[in-house]
């Protein structure tokens, strides 16, 4: 209760501060070199830029998040999981350290701590990890004539590209993602080109025993360039992994698989769109893999209208394997995606998948936003099963034969009081559809989900 009461304090006296720049999803990301020419000197602004040397260029910043969440579920796992009358709750607790020495050098490290309560099974990793180190790099930078920038970044890091459908933080499940990487990064006006080479940093139970290993490797390179003729924004992309072991509804066993995507976006106030092709090869133990998927978010806001509603479709087709011990593989692998895939309840993952999902949202004030959104869920393929957003297989494709999942009805409530607080109310009702009814107890789904966030 003390701990509460001391969060509710911090959100209170935050709110008293109006700060130009942001929070960023990726904290290293943020800038606050700025302050070096601000009078009103605080002790908040201290903290994110608290120089070092005469000329300011050498200096510290401090950060961090406090974040609880609620759960309520009735029939989780359509059913299958243990009854949970009272709900549970996550916290987690991220704190970081930016240094800066002139315009070549920085070093960032960032902890996490991730506690789980009152969960009716032992929790996964994933939602409790008392204390890990989650990131820990260091940056070489240096310009270069033509305007551009190069930087090697060298340690644990997160890695996001794109819309997170393949490489996220994964944001929404309590322990946020992290790689052992090198990645070399060079920027010049509207390009901006990646290339790095990791280990997946598997998440464990105990304290700082999160260390390298190399049963999953990761790499590839992303090409992202702006204001492009006609289509506005461009990204392509090929990422590479090597697992020792994967297991899909075909077996378990080696996978190499090469992914090579590309996607056209482009955001204004009245369109918005976000359209994501990918073809995946490789070999799966001996068999060769041959996967795909196509995806599509197009919305139109009515800016000029009150409430400045947004209506919008998203598609998505992931494909199955077709047949089982066919010598090939069509199951696609998702890679490292946000965990929110379908919302809060994250009940389903992107692999043998086809989805309609449309949406609208209402801007009831400029601080709260009202959503709501129906998606209806298929299987690609009879014969693959349905996968978690993890990539673990909840029912094999043996255990029936309709391709119907479900649907999904969500609503959200968001609010943002200011840059440091966030709230999220969120109902979720899951109908099982006719395959969830062959293969398990194919029970409704009803989740209540609350969030606040605080960010410093």
């Amino acid at each position: 209760m003390k701990t509460f009461s001391t969060i509710i304090l911090f959100l209170v006296c935050y709110s008293c501060f109006a700060q130009e720049n942001s929070f960023k999803q990726l904290r290293y990301d943020e800038n606050y070199t700025y302050l070096a020419k601000d009078t009103a000197a605080n002790w908040y602004n201290s903290l994110k830029f608290k120089p070092v040397s005469a000329d300011k260029k050498t200096y510290f910043s401090f950060g961090g998040e406090v974040r609880y969440q609620y759960f309520h579920f009735e029939n989780q796992d359509w059913g299958a999981a243990p009854v949970d009358k009272d709900g549970f709750i996550l916290t987690r607790y991220l704190g970081h350290v930016d240094f800066h020495a002139g315009s070549h050098f920085r070093a960032f490290v960032q902890l996490q701590s991730s506690l789980a309560n009152s969960e009716a099974e032992t929790p996964s990793p994933v939602d409790e990890n008392p204390l890990d180190l989650h990131q820990a790099f260091f940056d070489l930078s240096e310009p270069l004539k033509n305007g551009g920038n190069i930087t090697l970044r060298l340690g644990r890091q997160e890695l996001s590209y794109g819309s997170q459908r393949l490489v996220a933080v994964r944001e929404a499940p309590n322990n946020r993602q992290a790689f052992d990487a090198a990645k070399l990064m060079y920027t010049r006006q509207n390009i901006k080109l990646d290339f790095f080479y990791s280990h997946y940093v598997q998440a464990k139970p105990g304290i700082f025993d999160d260390g390298f290993n190399s049963n999953t490797r990761f790499w590839g390179s992303y090409v992202a360039v702006t204001k492009v003729p006609v289509i506005q924004n461009f990204d392509v992309y090929y990422f590479g992994i090597l697992k020792k072991t994967a297991v899909f509804d075909e077996g378990k066993g080696r996978e190499m698989r090469h992914s090579v995507g590309a996607r056209v976006w482009e955001t204004t106030h009245t369109w918005q769109y976000d359209i994501e092709g990918l073809y995946q090869f490789g070999r799966f133990k001996q068999d060769q893999i041959s996967a795909w998927t196509m995806s599509s978010n197009v919305a139109y806001t009515f800016a000029e209208t009150k409430l400045k509603p947004q209506v919008g479709l998203k598609t998505e087709a992931i494909s199955g394997d077709k047949n089982y011990g066919d010598g090939r593989l069509n199951t696609f692998n998702p890679l490292f995606p946000k965990g929110a895939y379908f919302g809060l309840a994250a009940l389903i993952g992107p692999s043998n998948l086809f989805d309609v999902h449309p949406y609208v949202q209402l801007a009831l004030t400029k601080k709260l936003l009202l959503s709501e959104d129906y998606d209806l869920f298929w299987r690609m393929s009879r014969n693959d099963g349905l996968y978690a957003v993890s990539g673990k297989m909840l029912y094999s494709g043996k255990s029936g034969t309709s391709k119907q999942i479900g649907k999904q009805l969500g609503t959200a409530l968001e609010y943002a009081p200011n840059k440091f607080l966030y709230f999220r109310e969120e109902l979720t009702w899951f109908t099982a559809g006719d395959f969830l009814k062959e293969a398990g107890p194919g029970k409704d789904i009803l989740m209540l989900g609350s969030t606040i966030t605080l960010k410093f």
